[in-house]
């Protein structure tokens, strides 16, 4: 109990660090590289607070980590924060808190995986974990055009291309359709052992549905407000859990006890609840 509570004593406190590599992987992405020991050992679901000095802190999912200390993020442009990290050159300092939460659940078996968007980015990290452990691993990306596929060359190189189904709202790429649709077309024709999902929460309501309809185990994780990262503030409430804390990776008995506010509402920064 003792060493547990000062390993995340240890998480919780800021580290500075160099950012050692980025990546432009859209005209809107890009993946930074850095080394944190406490950061390396994350597991796939887990997130880090990353410290952009002189401006903000931001969540982020872990996208990959390897054994001498390295450390992947994928990070879009959306705001003040990310578009300060963006421009950003090799070399400049950065801050790190983490790793904070619950991880996947890593299960056997036959596998699928569901993202959309940005919600790509914690679950090739689990593919690339799980592929040598799972019987058959299947991976449904959507996005809104073929330019916001993000990964899919890496995805199809781990899963085999007969094994990644992807789709666009616009038609640009793959299937024209909802990542969430493709999901019901292919639970109608076979069964899997576990989804795991991550996106928008509106797509992972649906998900949700679709596993409950079909008798099948979900994990997903869930993004919201986060402040503090350790429970404390509350932003990131949904029902009776704390997203940073509780999760943020749900099992699908946890999402059904909070239905009510999964994918229907969410809190803004004064803490009140707004619809999706």
């Amino acid at each position: 109990m003792v060493r547990l509570l000062d390993y995340h004593i240890a998480a919780n406190k800021l580290r500075t660090t160099q950012i050692q590599n980025i990546k432009t992987e859209t005209p809107t992405v890009k993946t930074f590289t850095f080394m944190d020991k406490l950061c390396a050992k994350a597991k796939p679901g887990q997130f880090l607070m990353l410290w952009v000095p002189g401006v903000d802190e931001i969540p982020l999912s872990i996208l990959d980590v390897q054994k001498d200390g390295t450390v992947a993020v994928a990070v879009k442009r959306v705001g003040e924060a990310t578009g300060a990290l963006h421009n950003k050159q090799t070399g400049e300092i950065i801050g790190i808190r983490g790793p904070f939460g619950n991880g996947f659940t890593m299960k056997k078996g036959k596998v699928l995986m569901v993202a959309g968007g940005t919600g790509v980015f914690p679950l090739l990290f689990l593919s690339r974990k799980i592929k040598p452990k799972t019987a058959r691993l299947v991976f449904i990306i959507g996005a809104k055009t073929r330019e916001d596929l993000l990964f899919l060359d890496k995805i199809e190189k781990l899963c085999g291309r007969e094994n990644v189904v992807a789709s666009t709202e616009d038609g640009s790429y793959g299937i024209k359709c909802l990542a969430s649709e493709s999901l019901e077309l292919l639970l109608c024709k076979e069964r899997f052992d576990v989804i795991y999902t991550c996106g928008p929460e509106l797509m992972m309501r649906k998900v949700l549905d679709s596993a409950e309809k079909h008798g099948t185990a979900l994990e997903a994780s869930l993004e919201r407000l986060m402040r503090c990262a350790i429970g404390l503030c509350g932003s990131c409430v949904v029902g009776k859990y704390r997203v940073c804390r509780d999760g943020p990776v749900f099992n699908g008995q946890q999402l059904m006890e909070v239905r009510a506010e999964f994918g229907k509402s969410k809190r803004d920064f004064d803490g009140r609840k707004i619809p999706f």
